[in-house]
């Protein structure tokens, strides 16, 4: 089971804060297909990839990282300085 947390618009978009998943994804971008796969909300959400970021176990990183043991992946938009 993994924790995925949602953030900003992509919190408004699923509808919810988080979910907890049973996943057999080797990657975020596997994981991503997943929740995409499950409801038109999570496709609108994750529509676009390029405005997205992720963390993996609060670390920053990429859509191609590796899933094993992780227990934690949150998606929230770019941060933008001001």
């Amino acid at each position: 089971m993994i924790d995925v947390l949602y953030f900003a618009w992509v919190r408004e978009r699923i509808g919810a804060p988080k979910d907890r998943v049973e996943t057999q994804a080797a990657t975020v971008a596997d994981l991503v297909a997943e929740l995409r796969a499950r409801e038109e909300r999570y496709e609108v959400a994750f529509s676009d990839l390029s405005a997205l970021r992720v963390a993996v176990d609060q670390e920053l990183t990429d859509f191609d990282a590796p899933l094993a043991g992780a227990r934690e992946v949150a998606f929230f938009p770019p941060m933008t300085g001001g």
